[in-house]
């Protein structure tokens, strides 16, 4: 096989992969970025923020970020069911790089460590659990307590 068929064969190839992904892409839950409300003492969020109506299904997301200027770096606030929640300060304890939510871990993209859903570090380097704040809801409301992280 001569260069050009090589480099047409495998264009071919690496856009019809590409094509079939996105299709896969499209069809997975997106990630629900918010603001939140900041408030004295935290930032609230309506439980209907994890909402995901499909086809007449209810289904939740499994979490949601909270992006604020008011923010160093987001917080990721995990639903376990309808009334047991945590958030983490998506910073890793390694050495401070953001980290990225995917499914119920996060990932610290510069040098690999992974957290659970409750910040516990599940893989190095990172020695440290995440900052995680205490959430406490009322009726609709979910309350992140940002005066105490532990």
């Amino acid at each position: 096989m001569n260069r050009k068929d090589f480099l047409v064969k495998g264009c071919i190839g690496c856009l019809s992969a590409l094509a079939v992904s996105s299709g896969f892409i499209s069809c997975s839950t997106t990630t629900q970025y918010l603001s939140g409300k900041i408030v004295k003492d935290g930032i609230t969020l309506d439980k209907a923020d994890f909402k995901l109506s499909q086809r007449g299904n209810t289904d939740y997301r499994s979490f949601v970020i909270v992006r604020n200027d008011a923010l160093k770096f987001p917080i990721c606030v995990y639903r376990h069911d309808e009334n047991s929640y945590s958030a983490l300060w998506m910073q890793c304890a390694h050495q401070g790089a953001e980290l990225q939510a995917s499914g119920d871990m996060l990932t610290c993209p510069a040098h690999g460590s992974e957290f659970n859903n409750k910040g516990v570090v599940t893989n190095g380097p990172a020695s440290r659990n995440l900052k995680t704040f205490p959430v406490t809801i009322t009726d609709n409301l979910l309350f992140i307590d940002m005066r105490k992280q532990s």
